[in-house]
């Protein structure tokens, strides 16, 4: 789906990493380690267009990615780091912004999978880090793309939400999706790994 070829990025007069080529197909879950500073959110945020600030090529179904940006548009989904969830509104209004075909029932649906049943129409800014993580995972049930690519997506969940969201990633690839994470959780799925620090300061070690 997604071929990253001879990827380098630069930053603050440090190269983060540099020579890093990968391709994260249908039917898989990736999972970016490394420690912290290695650049790990910078390699989302150049994957999601967020950044472009980086030397070498992305191509997405075997085209460019200056080619095929609408296309690859139509077919993430990205979950960054912050929630991105809007505190005066409540979990159910949030959703339906962000999702604008899902249904009522869809949504109580998809909040009741991560533990949220009954705060559909809490306002946000009443719900704990935890609880606002898991309004924005809730997106991964109401979403179409195929592409998912998400940071640090078990942040402040409970043991029955970090193993909601496995299923969740595992049922998305297993129905030809794929997913690209970062976490310092060692997940019990079964992922592929992409050690980014192999690629840090010069080239691989």
């Amino acid at each position: 789906m997604l071929a990253l070829k001879d990827l380098s990025c630069e930053r603050d007069n440090r190269m983060l990493f540099t020579g890093l080529s990968a391709e994260f197909g249908a039917g898989e879950v990736w999972h970016i380690e490394g420690p912290n500073g290695v650049g790990k959110t910078s390699l989302l945020r150049i994957i999601t267009g967020v950044s472009r600030q980086h030397g070498g090529g992305l191509f997405w179904r075997g085209q460019p990615m200056a080619q095929q940006r609408y296309d690859f548009a139509q077919s993430l989904l990205y979950i960054g780091h912050l929630p991105a969830i809007k505190k005066a509104l409540t979990a159910e209004e949030n959703l339906q912004s962000l999702c604008p075909g899902a249904t009522g029932g869809a949504i109580g649906k998809a909040l009741a999978e991560l533990g949220l049943y009954g705060f559909e129409e809490v306002p946000c800014y009443r719900l704990s880090a935890g609880q606002l993580r898991r309004v924005a995972l809730a997106r991964l049930a109401l979403s179409d793309a195929a592409f998912w690519v998400l940071d640090e997506p078990f942040t402040a969940l409970d043991v029955n939400a970090v193993s909601a969201l496995e299923q969740r990633l595992q049922g998305h690839a297993a129905k030809g999706g794929c997913v690209v994470l970062t976490s310092h959780q060692r997940l019990s799925v079964p992922v592929n790994t992409l050690a980014l620090g192999r690629y840090a300061q010069g080239g691989t070690l």
